[in-house]
């Protein structure tokens, strides 16, 4: 009886599972791709870009960076606090954190005050713990110096950095609204160090990428030449670390 069972099942098709259909195989894979990407977005390493000139020369209106998310512990992908930490923020750090007066919003400065760091700017130069504090990234496009009474642009502090915060500014020093201007980013505020810049390009002032590459590729279609004005890439800053 049990040799029937087995040819009545040879002859059934031995028993084989039922092939998956094509739509349901390469849905399963784009599923999978989605889950582990979006994992790795929020634990470990996220892209941004560049949308204003608060950190030139260091980062340009149209870098985009990966940002490591390791750098300053595991955070809960929700509430962004920290669950497992691994390493905290040096002075001179270029990290992306969320904006303290509007959480929608993503900012990236450099480190200047670690917590109990006393921090003063007197006539644009920093002084941390009464030392001077200078990086070579530093730029100022604007030789007026403002009084204290007048702006914390110029002249700003003393003041001490509270436990668990940081004091960031931008390197483009008279063009950025920064730690002078709005206080302290808490730890549980960082989202991560940032490392390399992916992708680079420049073009038409204030324009979204695709419209500006849509203005050069017209300017192909009609006249036989890109217009490099409207939209070009930045090839050398592509894989540049950053510093």
């Amino acid at each position: 009886m049990a040799v029937m069972a087995q040819n009545n099942q040879e002859k059934n098709g031995g028993g084989a599972a039922p092939q998956k259909s094509f739509i349901r195989e390469y849905g399963e894979a784009l599923f999978i791709a989605l889950i582990l990407a979006l994992v790795i977005r929020a634990l470990v390493v996220q892209a941004f870009s560049i949308p204003s000139g608060s950190m030139i020369p260091t980062l340009l209106v149209g870098d985009y960076l990966l940002v490591n998310k390791f750098s300053y512990g595991i955070r809960n992908p929700f509430s962004n606090k920290v669950l497992i930490s691994t390493w905290s923020p040096q002075r001179g750090d270029v990290a992306v954190f969320i904006f303290p007066q509007d959480p929608s919003k993503d900012y990236i400065k450099r480190v200047i005050g670690l917590p109990g760091d006393r921090v003063q700017i007197i006539n644009k130069k920093v002084y941390v713990n009464g030392e001077l504090f200078t990086v070579p990234q530093v730029r100022f496009a604007d030789n007026t110096v403002i009084p204290f009474n007048q702006s914390t642009r110029d002249n700003f502090g003393p003041v001490v950095v509270p436990k668990d915060s940081y004091f960031f500014m931008g390197d483009n020093r008279d063009q950025s609204y920064d730690g002078r201007f709005w206080g302290f980013v808490p730890m549980d505020a960082l989202r991560g160090k940032a490392v390399i810049i992916y992708f680079s390009w420049g073009g038409a002032e204030n324009e979204p990428l695709f419209l500006a590459f849509w203005t050069a590729l017209k300017g192909m279609a009609t006249e036989f030449t890109w217009d490099a004005d409207a939209f070009h890439v930045r090839w050398q800053r592509i894989g540049k670390l950053i510093h």
